[in-house]
């Protein structure tokens, strides 16, 4: 389902270069408290399928907070895709992006494919892939704005994914220079080129759009990743400082970056945040084997009017 395009007031939204006071008061109020480890994200939990009011309150404060949340669940091994279908719904997702390579389901099993159109695409294979946000390729009316996770099957040795908070990226970015935010907020600064299938057919056009951009509901959203293969980045000096600074900071030690691996019956929930995946090895015994929901809607309950007091 398209959404419908608003153009949200610019001085409603924190992420505005346009209002500093209002910046800085979400500024304070965001690092306050904010978690300094992976285990500072992580709720323990029975069933996804029959999240308990506790475990639903545990799971949105830290996803007000970090715009992201991981959990740990009783299933184990369990492939039913109602663990992650029903958290979704859970916290207000419904509109799951049935993009073409997903289940039936909707959902999109992430393992190793030996053959079929699949094998040609690097999350289904067992490669690293670097920082990006999910469906940065998408139209603009239909990017994602929430992604969940669910591990059936964890690989026997690899496999660790790092996350960052696209507002805590945004700080980052704006506290060195708020020059850099106004060329990431460029609606032609990233272009990705048409992809062409084997007949020659246009399979998906052409898509340009910014990196930050402003939601109506006055939050931030991120399209980004960081390869360099099939990407068209405008190249101008801020565009191209702003970038790289972009990638200094994925590439560093900040505390902000959380480093870990999930185990079976462990998932995460966010509003599409920035991450990665390291390289991974199968065996007989552990074939990795990950749920994938990608949604347009945002988790409910976690927009700024719920959160901060500006």
């Amino acid at each position: 389902m398209s959404r419908p395009q608003h153009r949200p007031d610019p001085l409603a939204s924190p992420f505005s270069l346009d209002n500093e006071d209002r910046y800085l008061r979400w500024r304070e109020q965001k690092l306050l408290d904010y978690p300094e480890t992976l285990g500072d994200l992580l709720v323990e939990i029975n069933d996804p399928r029959t999240l308990s009011e506790s475990e639903h309150t545990a799971l949105l404060q830290l996803c007000r907070k970090a715009n992201m949340a991981l959990y740990f669940s009783k299933t184990g091994t369990d492939p039913d895709p109602e663990i992650p279908l029903s958290l979704g719904r859970r916290f207000g997702l419904h509109e799951l992006n049935h993009n073409w390579l997903a289940d039936e389901s909707g959902l999109t099993s992430l393992t190793v494919r030996d053959e079929g159109v699949r094998q040609n695409y690097i999350p289904y294979t067992n490669r690293a892939i670097n920082w990006h946000t999910d469906g940065y390729y998408n139209a603009p009316n239909r990017q994602i704005r929430a992604l969940n996770l669910h591990v059936v099957q964890q690989a026997a040795t690899g496999g660790h994914n790092a996350l960052l908070d696209h507002e805590l990226a945004y700080i980052l970015l704006r506290d060195k220079n708020p020059e850099y935010i106004r060329a990431l907020m460029n609606p032609r600064i990233m272009t990705i080129p048409a992809r062409i299938d084997e007949g020659g057919t246009v399979a998906r056009p052409a898509v340009a759009g910014p990196v930050f951009s402003i939601l109506p509901s006055g939050d931030l959203h991120m399209r980004y990743t960081i390869r360099v293969n099939n990407v068209m980045w405008a190249d101008d000096p801020l565009s191209r400082d702003a970038l790289a600074y972009l990638e200094e900071v994925l590439h560093s030690d900040s505390p902000y970056i959380f480093r870990g691996r999930l185990e079976s019956g462990m998932g995460l929930i966010s509003n599409n945040v920035l991450h990665d995946r390291a390289a991974f090895t199968d065996d007989a015994a552990h074939k990795r084997h990950y749920y994938r929901a990608r949604y347009f809607d945002r988790l409910a309950g976690t927009s700024i009017a719920d959160t901060y007091t500006l």
